[in-house]
């Protein structure tokens, strides 16, 4: 009964503070944020994309650290997927601010950008805890976009705008 006790409590408490890092996350680094917002907004199969070559090329490391039966090796694998998981998280905190967005307007533009935000973190992280679905689908996709998300932010990479392809394309006058 113990061990239920503390699974639950883990649970609970990694609960309320997901949203609490994406806050943090949406605060401290507003333009990284923002970039990663405007880049899953714009691009979100390109992010995807772009998250999944890196995971494909950060698996491979991470597979031969655990495969080496020594302490330090594995510890190394965890300290990278850590690593990874944290970064990702500046891009999970866009696609919560895109979802907030989104929120503020459905429900009329009474919310404020950062209670809006708060929102959108919250129903990402219901989202993902949504059993089977949440955890198997919800998950690995949010973490691949946000991985890319925030790569393309970190790179300062932003999509082009649509001023700038109407103005690339040539519109024949009549």
């Amino acid at each position: 009964m113990a061990d239920i006790s503390a699974v639950f409590g883990i649970l609970l408490f990694l609960g309320i503070a997901f949203p609490g890092m994406l806050t943090a996350w949406y605060l401290l680094f507003p333009a990284t944020v923002e970039r990663a917002r405007l880049r899953f907004d714009r691009t979100p199969w390109q992010c995807f994309f772009v998250g999944g070559v890196i995971t494909a090329i950060l698996t491979i490391p991470i597979v031969i650290l655990f495969a080496l039966h020594n302490g330090v090796t594995q510890f190394m694998g965890w300290v990278i997927i850590f690593a990874i998981l944290t970064i990702a998280s500046i891009g999970a905190a866009g696609i919560a601010a895109k979802m907030g967005e989104r929120l503020a307007a459905r429900s009329g533009g009474n919310l404020s950008p950062a209670a809006a935000f708060v929102r959108g973190a919250i129903a990402l992280e219901l989202a993902a805890a949504f059993p089977i679905l949440g955890w198997f689908i919800i998950i690995p996709l949010a973490i691949v976009t946000a991985l890319g998300a925030t790569a393309f932010a970190l790179l300062r990479w932003m999509p082009r705008t649509v001023t700038q392809v109407v103005a690339n394309n040539t519109v024949p006058q009549a």
